[in-house]
């Protein structure tokens, strides 16, 4: 799969692929709102164009993951995996690759809230070496559920 850096471009399929992974999704105008800032980027997977994607020229947008970035931190806004490619390493290698880059241009740590009941989510950033460092009781205002702040030195990465 092919790691690039998304842009205005991607707006459409950016807002498709949140809408069909969060029920609180970004809106197409919100993506577009946060392209315009400095220290917002956002990344993506994409699969080599074929027929196994039933279209030609560029293959669809497998896997995103949005961020802002401070000089010394990282903060992971979303990560999202289409869900036909769920379980095949796309989140861990996009998760990798961003924290990565992170770490070579001297930023000293990253942090996200995941909610608590996402296990998939959980195994997948402490097995990344995140911790726990707080919690935000009934932050999910679609169900109350309580989100994790996790965090991660990238000296460790």
């Amino acid at each position: 799969m092919k790691f690039f850096r998304l842009s205005h471009n991607d707006l459409d399929e950016l807002a498709d692929l949140e809408g069909r992974c969060f029920t609180l999704r970004w809106s197409r105008e919100q993506f577009a709102k946060a392209f315009e800032l400095p220290h917002f980027a956002a990344f993506g997977l994409r699969a080599p164009p074929g027929k196994q994607h039933g279209t030609e020229g560029k293959a669809p947008l497998a896997a995103y993951i949005s961020l802002y970035q401070t000089p010394d931190e990282l903060e992971i806004l979303n990560l999202a995996v289409t869900p036909e490619l769920r379980g095949r390493g796309c989140a861990t290698r996009l998760l990798r690759l961003t924290l990565h880059m992170a770490a070579e241009i001297g930023i000293g740590r990253a942090v996200l809230e995941v909610r608590s009941g996402n296990m998939p989510a959980l195994a997948l950033y402490k097995g990344l070496g995140f911790t726990q460092v707080g919690r935000r009781c009934g932050y999910y205002r679609d169900n109350e559920e309580d989100a994790l702040v996790l965090a991660l030195p990238l000296r460790k990465i």
